[in-house]
Parts: C-alpha cells; structure tokens; sequence
C-alpha cells in the first residue's frame, strides 16, 4: 500500500511539472525579427545580399511585386532562415516600389520596403563580348609604373563648340609623335560627350561621327606606344553640379548611358587606353561621397558589362573634388569593382590657387608671383605666397601614400600646373627672373613628389608650352623643369 501510495505521488509531480513546462512554453513571447528596413535596386535589377528572417512560429512573406521581384524563400519555420530577393530589369521609365508582409503564426508582422530607380534612357550595351585578356596583363600598378610622365591635351576634344572653338589646333598624329619624342610617355585626354555632342539628347545619344573622330585620336597614341587616359570631362556640369539626392537616379542613368557608348567604341584596344569616370567632381561630406560613390561605381558596371578586352580595363574614379585632402578624409570606400586591382584613383594639384591660375586679384586673394623656399621678392612682398608652399605639397602627397599607394591603389595626378605670367599673363611680375624661377621650381617640386610617393604625373598643358600647330615647343623651361623631377 505504501508503494502505490509513492509512484502514486510521483507521477502527480510528474504531471504537475510537465503542465508547468508547457504553461512557461504557452507564457514566451512572441517575436518575429527582419535584418532590414529596406532593400534597394538599380534598374539592372540583381539579387539583393541575403536577408535574415528569425520567429518563434511559422511565417510567410506577402510579395505584392511578384512581376517584377523574386524571393528564394516566402515562408519558413520556427527558428532563424535567410531569404534573397531578385530584381528584374526596369526599363519602365519609372522608379518602382513596394512594400512586402513578413507574417508569423504568433501574430507578429514586420514590413520591408522594396525601391528599384528606372532605366531612363535605352540600353547601349546591344553587343557585349565575352571577356578578352589579350594584350590586358598589367594590373594598375603595373600600368601606373610604365607612365613615367603624363600631359594634358587640353581645351581641345573637351571644349564647348568643338575641338578648335578654344583656339587650339585639331590633334594630329603628328602632334603624338612630337609629344613622344619630347619624352612624355602618356597623354589625358579631357573630353565632352553632351555639350554639342549628342544626336539625340532625349536618348542621351553620342553623334557617332564625335565617337569615330575620338576613338581616331585614341588610336593615334596606341599607335605611337603612348598610355592615354580618356575621361567625361566638365561637360557642362551635368554630373559635377548634380551630386545630390534628388538628382541621382537621372544622373547615374546619363553616366550609365554614355559609358556603354564610349566603351563600346572603344573596346577593342589594349591597356594602353584607360578610362577615367569624371574630372573634378565636388563632394564635401559623407552624404555627397555616397552619391558620387555611386557615380563611379555606374561608370564601373557600365564599362565592365561591355565586354571585350573593357572586362580587364584599367579604370580611373575621382577623389572628391580631386583634391588630396578630402580624398583622405572622405574617400573611405573604394567604389566596388568585380574586377581586383584595375582602378586608380585620380587627383588634381594647384596649390596655392593664386600662384597656379589666379590671373587677376579677386575678393578672396591676390595674385601671387613667386613661390617656395629662397623664392621669396623683397621687389614685391605682397605677391609672395601666404599658405601653400612645400610643407602644405609635401603632405598632400603623404596622404596619398598612406592612404592609396600604400595599400596598392595608384594615384594619377590628372592635371598639375603653374601659370607663367610672363608668357600670358594680365599682369607681369617686377621681378621676372624670380618669378620664372618660382614657376619651374614649383613644376619640379611637385613632379618630384609624384615620382617619389609613386603618383602618376599629367602636366595640365593648353598649347602655352608646347605649338600645336608646328609641333615645336615654346617654353623649354617648362619641359626641362617637368623632365628634372622625374630623374
């Protein structure tokens, strides 16, 4: 009787403590969490990065965008699973949304906003080619060590009106011969592709006659073993004054636009040519550096997706405002690239603006006519620098090591210049002989640095230095001082 009176009571305990477990299991909360808010598309479309979905009961995911969005996972048990989405291309015009229902069987439900900006312009990329890695071998670095000393054609194939409305003769290849044997090795060519270029501006079309006269200059240094680097240049400002949020999508869809285009014409040439994005496009904080992050990227996939021997191409992005000092601060992201080790980032050097390209005294600074150590006028004091001379150089180019070359990015600098008041100046210098000598010494300074920090070297040259017309050069200064700073 006392036995049964014992595994009496214990099986009592044992019921009373299974129903307390399953009253602490009915008790749990219910919880149902979402990894993101928000998932957005460019209109190519693409799977979004995987998205974590953890409940404590079954859910289901309502897709109210079935026709152009697709899920690898629309429902799922108790725990913790991932689920993607899938964009298809939208060529509506139209930026597109909507909004999905994650529901879970504990009565929870969480929201997530599906956006996908449009296709505002037609494809380009009709043809693309399968990747070609002939004559394509040299990484950026590579290639960055081989273009010892770079010049500008400039205010020529960029200037508004067409390539002789800036006063400059149209180029030659005659002219690339004259530049190869004055000892330069590669050439920039700033160019405009919307300002007076364009067959139909509602499509963003190039005039195919401006493509085949660009890709000839192209073909005139590849012929004469010269390295070129060709850009989308001011153009107008449609890219460099619309780094903002609600001008975005319609300036991606125009960089999208004119990059399959441009590389598509040019697709079949080796590494000898090098795109570059933009020129100097302006960007001041965090906000405005994602914006322009996704310019460069645009230019990237737009290029990448062509085809070709464009598949291994090395390509240019731009500091912000291509300047050395908000490059370091901001430039925390290097804009993506499927390819590794084909970008270069790209920089510009004027410093001190009034003594490179300042003509005329103006409310923020007067002219300055010399420059650097020992170079200093007691002729005229108020024409010697006050900021900007080679301690302020030197550290624009240590925060291009530490932050680029170091870690194996190269960095072009894509124009470089001090101006010559002496040739065509509104104002000439008392001291002539001194200020000639500030011009080249800063010319030798900064071409020095270049050399030694690894940065690529582009003089800015507009046919001040060197006759266009009878390939002949007329400030032999200038060439010697820029030849003693790559010794």
């Amino acid at each position: 009787m006392k036995h049964k009176f014992l595994y009496q009571m214990l099986l009592l305990f044992i019921v009373s403590a299974s129903f307390l477990c399953c009253s602490k299991s009915a008790e749990e909360e219910p919880y149902l969490t979402v990894s993101v808010q928000s998932v957005s598309f460019m209109p190519d479309g693409g799977i979004s990065e995987p998205i974590t979905i953890a409940a404590n009961s079954k859910w289901t995911i309502t897709n109210s965008a079935s026709s152009w969005l697709q899920l690898s996972k629309s429902s799922g048990i108790q725990g913790t699973e991932k689920t993607a989405f899938t964009a298809s291309v939208n060529n509506s015009g139209f930026s597109r949304s909507a909004v999905l229902t994650v529901t879970a069987d504990n009565g929870q439900a969480r929201l997530i906003t599906i956006t996908q900006t449009a296709n505002l312009y037609p494809s380009y990329n009709t043809s693309p080619k399968a990747p070609d890695a002939a004559g394509m071998s040299s990484t950026a670095s590579v290639l960055a060590a081989k273009m010892t000393l770079g010049i500008n054609i400039g205010n020529t194939m960029e200037a508004l009106g067409g390539e002789t409305a800036w006063g400059n003769e149209k180029i030659t290849e005659d002219y690339i011969k004259f530049l190869k044997n004055s000892g330069f090795t590669a050439v920039r060519i700033p160019c405009s592709w919307v300002n007076g270029y364009l067959s139909d501006a509602s499509k963003m079309k190039i005039d195919q006659a401006w493509l085949s006269r660009v890709k000839d200059v192209v073909q005139y240094c590849v012929n004469n073993d010269m390295y070129v680097i060709l850009n989308i240049h001011w153009d107008g400002g449609w890219l460099d004054e619309n780094i903002t949020q609600a001008k975005k999508e319609v300036t991606n869809a125009k960089q999208k636009a004119l990059w399959e285009q441009i590389a598509t014409t040019m697709r079949d040439f080796d590494e000898h040519l090098i795109f570059a994005g933009s020129n100097e496009p302006p960007a001041d904080d965090v906000q405005e550096m994602e914006i322009l992050n996704s310019y460069h990227e645009t230019f990237i996939k737009a290029v990448r997706e062509t085809g070709g021997k464009n598949s291994y191409r090395t390509l240019v992005v731009q500091g912000p405002s291509t300047n050395a000092g908000l490059s370091y601060e901001l430039m925390n992201k290097i804009p993506y690239d499927p390819v590794p080790n084909r970008l270069m980032v790209e920089v510009h050097e004027y410093t001190p603006s009034q003594f490179c390209f300042l003509d005329e005294d103006v409310s923020w600074g007067k002219m300055v006519f010399y420059w650097g150590s020992g170079n200093h006028s007691t002729l005229e004091p108020d024409r010697n620098p006050t900021y900007g001379e080679e301690d302020a150089i030197l550290e624009s180019f240590r925060k291009l090591k530490d932050k680029f070359v170091s870690k194996g990015i190269p960095v072009v600098l894509g124009e470089y210049a001090a101006m010559r008041r002496t040739v065509n100046g509104k104002h000439q210098p008392k001291d002539v002989e001194l200020h000639n000598k500030s011009v080249d010494y800063w010319t030798t300074f900064v071409t020095r640095q270049c050399k030694i920090n690894g940065v690529v070297p582009f003089y800015w040259e507009v046919g001040n230095v060197i006759d266009r017309k009878n390939n002949s050069i007329r400030d032999q200064a200038m060439v010697t001082a820029l030849k003693e700073g790559i010794k």
